[in-house]
């Protein structure tokens, strides 16, 4: 396929990449699932070298964060968020485990923020509408084809649900084939956020997240062969729900610490992705598939 030939690209395997797509063109549409990651996966990391937001970002970033809220984000607590947590989100000293308690803690402060916010549901539309979010390059063929041949489509985000779901609807892909898992918010009879629904869904706890899930697996139980798409190590363990796998490629995105990272990501993904901001290796193995 020409576009495995990019530079972006890079497999540590090939003929095993090559086999398990044959396992998939042979499986055809109708055993075929998507399971994927939102942030900086579908959604853009960069666009002309600036930084695109995350579901948490776009809130973070809005109008309706009040200056005092925004001087208190500025703050050490927002540098320690920012800067802090995600250093050690990408650290490729420390392993999953070590860096679980503090993605707990990383969401939970930043939740809390939002909760002091009583930030209103109807604003939502307009925030991301003014926001700088962005889906990668093809998003339209990647989800319109897959809903067009009726291919289950799980996205399995650490994000916000309510502004996730709002970014693929305003985006008009946000089809009856598509289920989101991922943190919703809570709000009072007055549409003011109160809390968060269920359990936190962070970056590295999507193996407990994709276990909850098993009954939306067990209903797709002839859809054995699986696209995944991801950009961090825990993004690996989503299909764990999944019972009864004949074949997954493992798509995986690496947007940061390229020099570090890039050994871990070939090891653990099949193909790696290096800033690579389009769907288009996705879409290409979806061309030979359906």
């Amino acid at each position: 396929m020409p576009e495995f030939q990019k530079k972006t690209v890079h497999i540590k395997d090939p003929g095993r990449v090559e086999e398990i797509i044959c396992g998939l063109i042979k499986g055809g549409a109708a055993k075929l699932q998507i399971i994927t990651d939102f942030d900086m996966t579908l959604s853009r990391f960069s666009y002309n070298g600036k930084r695109c937001p995350t579901c948490h970002n776009i809130i973070d970033n809005s109008k309706l964060i009040t200056e005092e809220c925004r001087k208190k984000f500025f703050s050490f607590q927002l540098l320690q968020l920012k800067e802090t947590y995600y250093a050690i989100e990408i650290d490729p000293a420390l392993t999953i485990e070590e860096k679980y308690p503090y993605m707990v803690e990383w969401y939970n402060k930043s939740h809390a923020l939002l909760i002091e916010q009583g930030l209103q549901k109807d604003k939502f539309a307009e925030i991301v509408r003014e926001s700088d979010v962005m889906l990668k390059e093809g998003y339209e063929n990647f989800f319109d084809k897959l809903s067009e041949h009726n291919i289950p489509v799980f996205i399995f985000s650490a994000g916000i649900g309510d502004i996730l779901e709002e970014v693929i609807h305003q985006a008009g892909v946000y089809h009856s084939n598509v289920k989101v898992v991922s943190n919703f918010m809570d709000f009072d009879e007055h549409g003011i956020l109160k809390g968060f629904k269920g359990e936190l869904i962070h970056v590295y706890n999507k193996h407990d997240g994709a276990l909850k899930n098993t009954e939306y697996f067990k209903q797709l139980k002839d859809n054995s062969n699986i696209i995944l798409l991801g950009d961090s190590q825990g993004d690996l363990s989503m299909a764990d729900g999944v019972a009864n796998v004949e074949h997954i490629l493992k798509i995986g995105y690496l947007n940061d610490k390229v020099d570090e990272l890039l050994e871990k990501y070939m090891d653990s993904y099949d193909i790696v992705l290096v800033k690579d901001e389009s769907l288009e290796v996705a879409n290409s193995i979806l061309q030979k598939i359906l």
